[in-house]
């Protein structure tokens, strides 16, 4: 018998869970410990967060995946300001990465925003996970930071092809993604012990979130 799927919005029933398992998925991948379950926990109460794109993944019944959006803003060379997304944490448990259910919550996703009126989405991450979801790099779209810096981790995705063509676009995402990282290990140090520890992966990730592509 197939495994049953089943991709809902999160309830507050759900919270305690989803931020666990946020906490299970970037345990000492980035940095030893993570913060990313900080950020489920306070991102909900944002004014910036969009309850209609909080999604959970069902498997048989078990969440095992999760992924949240904020609303972000583009502004052009005239200072036209442009309402998009960016999403964050995308969270799956361990034992079920790699096997295509954050693909399914993503492509789900995509399709809501659309429905919702959105027709862009800017992330960072790495490019690994995300290019075959449709995500370029943002030099690509003239898209970059405060500066004219195009991080090799920001990515663009037009979900209404070339909405963003003709157009140079100074990104800025919603201020609860500034995370207090004394805040979040305080938050974390309230919840069942883990080891933070140094992993391969967070030498990985310094490398990439310091990178740059050449205007």
């Amino acid at each position: 018998m197939g495994k049953r799927i089943v991709i809902r919005n999160e309830n507050p029933s759900d919270y305690d869970r989803v931020e666990a398992l946020t906490r299970e998925a970037f345990y000492n991948i980035y940095i030893p410990g993570c913060v990313e379950h900080y950020l489920v926990h306070i991102m909900r109460d944002h004014e910036d967060f969009i309850p209609e794109l909080d999604l959970v993944l069902e498997l048989d019944g078990e969440i095992i995946g999760n992924i949240m959006y904020t609303k972000a803003k583009l502004t052009d060379e005239a200072g036209r300001v442009k309402e998009i997304l960016t999403f964050g944490p995308v969270s799956v448990l361990p034992a079920y990465q790699r096997q295509g259910y954050g693909k399914q919550l993503m492509e789900h996703s995509f399709q809501k925003a659309l429905e919702l009126g959105y027709d862009t989405i800017v992330i960072f991450g790495s490019p690994a996970n995300y290019v075959s979801r449709g995500f370029q790099s943002c030099r690509k779209h003239n898209v970059f930071l405060e500066g004219g810096k195009y991080p090799a981790a920001m990515m663009v995705k037009e979900l209404t092809p070339g909405v963003l063509a003709g157009h140079a676009w100074t990104y800025q995402d919603s201020p609860v993604m500034a995370i207090s990282e004394e805040a979040a290990f305080a938050y974390d140090d309230t919840l069942e012990k883990k080891e933070r520890k140094w992993t391969p992966s967070q030498e990985e990730f310094y490398i990439m979130s310091h990178s740059f592509v050449e205007g």
